[in-house]
């Protein structure tokens, strides 16, 4: 009873982490996708409660992600509008539910571990990057938690020096200090605070700076453009006046059907990517079910486009967050999408006194924790064949975006396979006095066409040769021609040549 009051307590304690890390990511989200600020909260809301629900992962939380920013935006006029292309969204989640039905969540486990680290520790560094602009004061754009198409990750960063605001610094610095102090030092002698994470405590410091200084320190005040800005809904019928409604007049078109297949398979493959890295994260490494998980997303998809929400994936930056914070269970996920639908209707005037920078300095800690040293220095003792996948996956997803850092990665990753099936002969060499012995490996391909033809050039003339093919189970076509080919100009050399069949 002890240990499920502690769970709950833990569960509670990470929702509130969760929440304040999920709250100006729906927004900011929204804003970069150019729909109403509601449609983002509407993701984040239904992918806490409806995907929590049915997923079967532990940690993962969903919501809209900046990975379909740039599908959006290009969308949106293409299809005519916001409400047809809400329908593209009911679709597509439609699509996925059978992408779930049809087991095509496998997928995701023929991805390199080298590659799912690197596209962690990318994120993380992605994460800091992002961050440290509104650290310093410079918020022209809101929370990310990825790269956006045509945009640098170092353009906001360059703005920032130009824009620093003295008010803001402060607060950061304090901030880190309280986070610090509460984390490392408090924490650890008063065990009963331990309901209260570092980061609820930091949004509450923030809350109370921006407070304390309008009321007390004019010099420091934190202006309204560097807080959280939600939307204050007094009524139903106001929510109605934001919300947008899907318009099947274009059921039958094939632009947006070809719209709806896109956000299926890329929501699809950040989910399933994102669902892989939190397993690999888990502590207890938990293997959660991917079909299960793409009809969760899928039914959260077709909620999100009916009642107005942006697509919506599970994303590593709230999915870690929400398993740092200590979660025990998948309540934490659902617990959190209630939040969000209660404090927008209940308490956003105090919402809005939140500052972002409090919220960078969280994310920044999330985004070391994905990055640390140790892990690019366990990385590169594994060695270059390890290394080479994982740091190009980083590159990959710092430079550009998400989707394209894990192909570069996987490329990496089948070249280096390429590789070391070209340095592997696949066929043992014993050489006795007068006679060779060629043991054939279980599986040969063409890869192995260069080294047994070298072999077979090395033969002497006059000797004798045995092919042993025992344990062969594979036989590549092109391996199979070459020891025709030997057969034959065997004869010319005067090389007697004994093939032992299985």
């Amino acid at each position: 009873m002890k240990s499920i009051f502690s769970n709950f307590k833990s569960d509670i304690s990470s929702s509130i982490v969760v929440f304040f890390v999920a709250l100006p990511l729906c927004l900011g989200i929204a804003l970069a996708s150019g729909v109403p600020p509601i449609s983002g909260l509407i993701a984040g809301i239904i992918g806490g409660i409806v995907v929590g629900a049915i997923s079967g992962s532990r940690y993962g939380v969903s919501g809209p992600a900046a990975g379909l920013v740039a599908i959006v935006l290009v969308a949106i006029p293409d299809l005519g509008g916001f409400s047809f292309f809400l329908t593209a969204v009911v679709m597509a989640g439609l699509m996925q539910i059978l992408f779930g039905v049809f087991r095509l969540g496998t997928i995701s486990q023929y991805f390199p571990s080298s590659v799912i680290k690197g596209m962690l520790s990318g994120i993380g560094i992605m994460i800091i990057l992002k961050e440290i602009p509104h650290a310093l004061g410079y918020d022209a754009d809101y929370f990310i938690d990825e790269q956006v198409e045509g945009q640098s990750i170092f353009t906001p960063l360059m703005s920032a020096i130009e824009a620093l605001s003295f008010p803001v610094i402060v607060l950061t610095v304090l901030a880190f200090a309280v986070i610090l102090l509460w984390d490392n030092v408090i924490l650890k002698k008063v065990k009963a605070l331990k309901i209260l994470p570092g980061s609820l405590i930091v949004v509450i410091f923030g809350i109370a700076y921006v407070i304390f200084t309008n009321n007390y320190m004019p010099d420091f005040v934190i202006g309204s453009k560097h807080l959280v800005d939600i939307p204050i809904i007094s009524s139903l019928s106001e929510l109605k006046g934001f919300i947008v409604f899907p318009n099947f007049g274009n059921i039958l078109s094939y632009d947006m059907w070809l719209v709806a297949f896109t956000i299926a398979v890329v929501a699809s493959l950040e989910s399933l990517l994102c669902l892989e890295a939190t397993d690999k994260l888990d502590p207890n490494k938990a293997i959660t079910p991917p079909n299960r998980e793409l009809i969760a997303q899928g039914a959260g998809n077709m909620f999100a486009g009916l009642i107005g929400g942006l697509p919506i994936t599970q994303v590593i930056v709230r999915s870690s967050a929400n398993m740092q914070s200590g979660a025990k269970s998948k309540l934490s996920t659902i617990l959190h999408g209630f939040l969000l639908m209660v404090t927008v209707f209940t308490i956003p005037f105090i919402l809005n006194k939140i500052p972002f920078a409090s919220l960078a300095v969280i994310l920044i800690l999330i985004g070391y924790k994905l990055a640390t040293p140790a892990i690019f220095v366990n990385m590169y003792k594994a060695g270059w064949k390890q290394f080479v996948p994982f740091i190009l996956t980083i590159i990959g997803v710092v430079v550009f975006d998400l989707l394209t850092g894990i192909s570069i990665g996987i490329v990496a990753a089948l070249f280096v396979i390429i590789y070391k099936s070209y340095q592997n002969t696949h066929f043992t060499l014993k050489e006795e006095e007068g006679s060779t012995r060629i043991t054939l490996a279980e599986e040969l391909t063409f890869f192995n066409k260069s080294p047994l033809l070298d072999e077979f050039a090395r033969v002497p003339d006059n000797s004798h040769v045995v092919i042993d093919k025992t344990n062969n189970v594979y036989l590549d076509y092109d391996v199979a021609e070459i020891i025709e080919d030997f057969k034959l100009s065997s004869k010319e050399r005067n090389i007697t040549l004994e093939i032992i069949e299985k």
